[in-house]
């Protein structure tokens, strides 16, 4: 009767220990984004007396798009570290604004490397399952037990060339240039299946230039250009090799 019992608990044991191992399989994630590009300089909006939080100057006239690409590693199951690589378009413009009369607009390509780490403050249960691995649970089942809630931070560089109109180029601006960048967001993973997640990041850079748009007024302006990104995305989760790098077999 004791052997049994014992035999019952060592089996239990084996098994949780098994399942909170799972996730180490697949430390290594290549995720791609896209979605709508948000930037806030010197060029356009509202005088803040008039534009509570910023929200009047989110328009559609305003607003371009970004793709992201990103190498993730699982530290561990609530702590990853990513290599992120994004680029885009800002746009600004003096239209529906306080400045309408100056008339200056710009549209400014980006590219952005970046490292940043994400931590984890809700994990799902879904993928410590044996069952979810073996592709059983996969879909749309259980959906609240299959989401993360993540915030990340990091440091990247920006590339940033600018294109004006002829009243900016009148006035004089510096077409381009290199600054540094930190990223800060918020984000949410659907684990879909053993393979594919989906989610959605919200996230704010703030540079360490206020030339983005190519203008910058010493009189008025008090601060760098900051910039937002809405992105949807898709991960493929790789296998994790003997060697602990990624395993495309």
């Amino acid at each position: 009767m004791k052997r049994s019992i014992l035999t019952i608990l060592l089996f239990c044991f084996i098994v949780s220990f098994s399942d909170a191992q799972i996730w180490t399989l697949k430390r290594w994630e290549a995720t791609a984004g896209l979605g709508p590009s948000f930037f806030f300089g010197d060029i356009g909006g509202y005088s803040q007396t008039e534009n509570i939080l910023g929200l009047r100057d989110i328009t559609i006239k305003q607003t371009r798009f970004d793709f992201n690409a990103n190498l993730k590693y699982r530290i561990t199951q609530t702590l990853n570290i990513r290599l992120s690589f994004t680029s885009g378009f800002l746009h600004a413009t003096d239209v529906r604004g306080s400045n309408e009369n100056r008339g200056f607009e710009a549209s400014t390509l980006i590219i952005e490397p970046a490292l940043i780490g994400e931590f984890y403050f809700i994990k799902n249960k879904a993928e410590n399952s044996y069952l979810f691995t073996k592709g059983n649970q996969s879909g749309f089942i259980g959906i609240f037990k299959s989401l993360d809630f993540y915030v990340f931070t990091g440091i990247g560089g920006l590339g940033y060339s600018i294109k004006g109109n002829s009243n900016l180029e009148n006035y004089g601006f510096n077409p381009g240039g290199f600054t540094a960048v930190i990223p800060v967001g918020l984000g949410s993973t659907l684990i879909y299946s053993p393979n594919f997640n989906f989610g959605v990041e919200l996230t704010g850079r703030y540079s360490f230039s206020d030339n983005l748009d190519g203008y910058s007024n010493v009189q008025y302006s008090r601060s760098n250009d900051v910039y937002y990104f809405f992105n949807f995305t898709i991960t493929y989760k790789l296998k994790t090799g003997s060697n602990g790098l990624p395993s495309f077999r």
